[in-house]
C-alpha cells in the first residue's frame, strides 16, 4: 500500500511539473531571432567587443598626463647617529674617543608630493593604438562570425525538429493503417477465412511500426532540446514550431539557391584583419629600437619636528620642485627585438599561406554544397515518386486482399515497403535541408537569408 502510494504521489509530481512547463510558439525567423539574442557564444562575442573598446581606451590612457599623488608620515623612535672625528678645532677634549657621535635627524617627518610624467614621443605608442583599434574591427568581425554560426546550428537543429515531426505523423498514419489491417484479419480468422499466420505476420509488421513511431518521438523530444540549447532557451520551456518543411522550402527558392555567387566570406576579413595585426605587431617592434622621451614635473612640501604636535606647524614645512625631460636611448637588449621581428615575419608568411588555402578551401566549400544539393534534389524527387508508388501498390494490394484475389502477404509486404518508401523520402528531404544550409553558409548568405 505504501509503495502504491508512493508511485501515485511521484506520478502527479510529475504531472504537476508537466502542465507548468511553458509552451513557446516559434516559426524559424523568431527562433534565430531568439537565438542571436540569448544563445551564450553571440553574448560572448559581444563582451569581447566591449573589452576591446575598453582596451582601446586603456592603451590611449598611456599617451596621457600620468600623475600620483604621495603622503607620508614617519616617525623615527631611534635617530641615526653619524659620527664625527674628534680633532681641533671642533674636537672635544674632554671625549676620550676619536670620534663624536652625533644624531642629524627629527622624531616625526611628514611630506606631501605630487608627479606628473608626460609622453612627447614614443614610436611604439601610436603603432599600439592602432593594433587596439585594429582589433577592436578584429572583435566585431567574430560577432559576425559568430552570429553565422549560430544561424547554421539553430536553422539544422529546427530542420531536425520538423523532420521527426513528420517522422510521427507518418509513423502514427501507418500505425492506424496497420492496426486496421490487422482488426481485419483477425476477423477473418475468427471466420474460419484466414489462417494463424496471416494474423501473426500482421502483428509483427504492427509491432514493427510501433517501435518506430516510439523511437521517432524519442528522437523528437532530443531534437527539440538540442534546438533550444542552440538557441539559449532555457530547458524548462517547452518548443511548439508553427511552420511545415513546405513553408520554409519551396522548390523554386531552392533552386534560385543553386544559381546564386557567393559573396565574400567573415572568414577572409578575419584573416585579413590578423594579417594586419601581425604587420602592426612587427611595426611596434621595430619602433622599439626609436628612443622614447618623457617630460617629469615634481613638487613636494616636508616637514619635521620632534614632537608630533609641532611636525605640522607651517614654519617647519618646506617646497620643493622638479621639471626636467628624459631621453631613453635602446643600445643592446640581447637581441631580443630582432628575435620578435624575426618572428612577427614568418607569422606573416604563416597568414599568406593560409590565406591561400582559406580561398581554395571556401572554393571546394561551394562545389561541394552545390553539388550535394543537386544531388539531394534529385533524390528527392527519385524518393517522392516511389514514395507515391508504393502508396498505390499498397492501395492495390489492399483492394486485392478485400476481394478475396490476393494474399495477406502481399498487402504485408506492401506496407513495409510503404513504411521504407517514407522513411527514404523524410531522410532525403533531411539531407537536402542541410545541403541547403551548408551552401548558404558556403556562399556566405547565411545571414542575409535570415528570413528564410
Amino acid at each position: 500500500m505504501k509503495n502504491y502510494l508512493l508511485i501515485l504521489f511521484t506520478f502527479f509530481l510529475s504531472l504537476s511539473k508537466l502542465s507548468a512547463q511553458e509552451v513557446v510558439e516559434l516559426n524559424l525567423r523568431e527562433s534565430l531571432t531568439y537565438a542571436l539574442e540569448n544563445n551564450v557564444n553571440a553574448k560572448n562575442a559581444r563582451l569581447e567587443t566591449l573589452i576591446s573598446k575598453a582596451t582601446v581606451k586603456e592603451t590611449t590612457a598611456t599617451g596621457l598626463p600620468q600623475i600620483t599623488g604621495a603622503v607620508n608620515l614617519n616617525y623615527n623612535p631611534s635617530i641615526p647617529v653619524i659620527f664625527l672625528p674628534n680633532q681641533p678645532p671642533f674636537g672635544d677634549p674632554t671625549n676620550p674617543s676619536d670620534v663624536i657621535p652625533a644624531r642629524f635627524g627629527v622624531s616625526y617627518q611628514s611630506g606631501v608630493a605630487v608627479n606628473v610624467t608626460q609622453m612627447i614621443f614614443d614610436g611604439s605608442f601610436f603603432v599600439g593604438l592602432r593594433a587596439a583599434k585594429t582589433y577592436q574591427a578584429l572583435t566585431q568581425l567574430d560577432v559576425v562570425k559568430a552570429e553565422n554560426d549560430i544561424i547554421e546550428n539553430v536553422k539544422k537543429a529546427f530542420f531536425g525538429v520538423l523532420v521527426n515531426q513528420e517522422r510521427i505523423r507518418l509513423a502514427t498514419a501507418n500505425l492506424s493503417r496497420i492496426d486496421s489491417l490487422l482488426s481485419e484479419t483477425k476477423s477473418t480468422f475468427d471466420a474460419g477465412f484466414a489462417e494463424k499466420i496471416d494474423v501473426s505476420r500482421i502483428q509483427v509488421q504492427r509491432n514493427n511500426t510501433y517501435t518506430q513511431l516510439e523511437r521517432s518521438k524519442t528522437a523528437y523530444e532530443i531534437s527539440k532540446q538540442l534546438l533550444k540549447l542552440q538557441m539559449g532557451l532555457p530547458p524548462h520551456y517547452d518548443v511548439n514550431i508553427t511552420e511545415t518543411l513546405g513553408e520554409l522550402n519551396p522548390e523554386e527558392e531552392l533552386l534560385g539557391i543553386l544559381e546564386m555567387e557567393g559573396i565574400n566570406r567573415v572568414e577572409i576579413d578575419q584573416l585579413n584583419t590578423n594579417l594586419e595585426l601581425t604587420n602592426l605587431d612587427l611595426k611596434y617592434n621595430t619602433a622599439q629600437y626609436m628612443p622614447t622621451i618623457d617630460l617629469n614635473g615634481y613638487f613636494q612640501r616636508t616637514g619635521a619636528g620632534n614632537t608630533l604636535n609641532t611636525v605640522y606647524d607651517s614654519d617647519n614645512w618646506f617646497s620643493s620642485s622638479l621639471i626636467g625631460v628624459r631621453m631613453e636611448i635602446p643600445i643592446f637588449d640581447g637581441l631580443a627585438k630582432s628575435a620578435r621581428i624575426q618572428k612577427n615575419r614568418l607569422q606573416l608568411n604563416q597568414l599568406e599561406n593560409q590565406k591561400i588555402f582559406l580561398d581554395d578551401n571556401i572554393a571546394l566549400e561551394i562545389y561541394e554544397a552545390r553539388t550535394s544539393l543537386k544531388n539531394d534534389l534529385n533524390i528527392l524527387d527519385v524518393q517522392r515518386e516511389n514514395m507515391a508508388l508504393a502508396q498505390e501498390v499498397f492501395d492495390m494490394a489492399k483492394i486485392k486482399y478485400n476481394e478475396g484475389v490476393g494474399s495477406n502477404f502481399e498487402v504485408v509486404e506492401a506496407d513495409a515497403a510503404l513504411i521504407e518508401a517514407e522513411i527514404n523520402f523524410l531522410a532525403a528531404l533531411y539531407d537536402g535541408l542541410i545541403a541547403k544550409v551548408d551552401l548558404e553558409k558556403a556562399l556566405g548568405i547565411l545571414k542575409t537569408n535570415i528570413d528564410n
